[in-house]
């Protein structure tokens, strides 16, 4: 009967490192009770899409996650500081900065810290942050991976190595298209990341789509079986994160060949101006966005919406399990 208390009290408290973040009280106090808190990016504002769209989306988003009962986290830099829940102002702050604020990596956030600047946070800046706020699950659209002929220019996003060293549970719509998906499923394997799609069928989805051809690992039927996943991967002490694919619903898809078609473009415009690194994912989703007359975007914002209903019932759900253990 000790056991358990034991475990909770281990990996859900906050890390020293958080003791320096600007914490909004509702979510401290959240924290510390156990209570249901959903870690939110801050790249899918700055660099995701334009202001205002951004401010209201994420705004969206975060009254979304409210609506199941929990609460909404999310984390950006501004001025060198570390926000774990962003206000109206803030907010606003960094949706009017847009691509002016550093799309900022694990790499990125001592720099960005000791130099006082502002940063949107990744995939895998946002999981470090979260988990030493002691935030266990965490919202996004897509998460990155293997880019397309990453066998010539090693890219491969730090999201996936995060992944394999940060217990927090990443609920999105697979990886973002623009990448190799089998590849990238292949990279999780390696980092021994536990990969499942939430929903009736093991298909792993495709961010702009509900199927990319390929598998998941594994499958749960709901936000309550994804808790439970989450909590045994603590149990275990794993300390790896874990990756809820949710398909975009049928309704909001986009058109599999007209994005494959725009991809295609995008990806060899790209190539033609020398963009790569962090900033060719930005660059593709603006240009796939164009080439699309919006239809990219108008699915990208109902997917993340979409992800967030169901990250927040799996907060709720885990933090229920958690306290029934207490």
């Amino acid at each position: 009967m000790v056991f358990y208390p034991l475990i909770q009290r281990r990996l859900f408290h906050a890390l020293p490192s958080a003791s320096k973040f600007i914490i909004s009280p509702q979510i401290k106090q959240a924290i510390q009770n156990g209570g249901p808190v959903v870690a939110l990016e801050s790249t899918i504002i700055s660099h995701g899409m334009p202001y205002p769209q951004n401010v209201e989306t994420a705004r969206m988003v975060e009254s979304i996650v409210r609506d199941q009962g929990a609460i909404p986290a999310t984390i950006a830099i501004l001025n060198g500081q570390v926000h774990i829940g962003l206000n109206n102002d803030t907010l606003e702050e960094l949706g009017k900065l847009g691509p002016k604020a550093v799309k900022a990596s694990r790499r990125d956030l001592a720099p960005v810290m000791a130099l006082k600047k502002s940063g949107a946070t990744t995939v895998a800046s946002t999981m470090i942050l979260a988990r030493a706020a002691g935030i266990p699950v965490f919202v996004t659209g897509g998460i990155g991976g293997v880019h397309r002929g990453a066998d010539q220019s090693f890219d491969i996003s730090a999201d996936l190595t995060e992944l394999g060293k940060t217990p927090v549970a990443v609920v999105c719509a697979g990886v973002k298209s623009i990448l190799d998906i089998e590849k990238t499923l292949e990279v999780l394997e390696t980092q021994g990341v536990t990969v499942a799609t939430v929903g009736p069928t093991k298909r792993f989805p495709a961010f702009y789509t509900p199927d990319s051809g390929f598998d998941s690992p594994s499958r749960v039927p709901d936000a309550q079986t994804a808790a439970s996943v989450i909590l045994a991967n603590h149990d275990l002490d794993l300390k790896n994160g874990m990756v809820f694919a949710v398909p975009i619903p049928e309704e909001h898809a986009a058109n599999i060949q007209a994005i494959q078609d725009a991809i295609d473009t995008a990806v060899q415009d790209a190539r033609s101006h020398g963009i790569r690194g962090k900033e060719e994912t930005p660059f593709l989703l603006k240009r796939i966005t164009e080439l699309t007359k919006g239809k990219s975007l108008e699915a990208n914002i109902a997917l993340i919406k979409n992800n967030a209903k169901i990250g927040g019932q799996m907060a709720v759900a885990l933090s229920k399990l958690k306290l029934h253990r207490s």
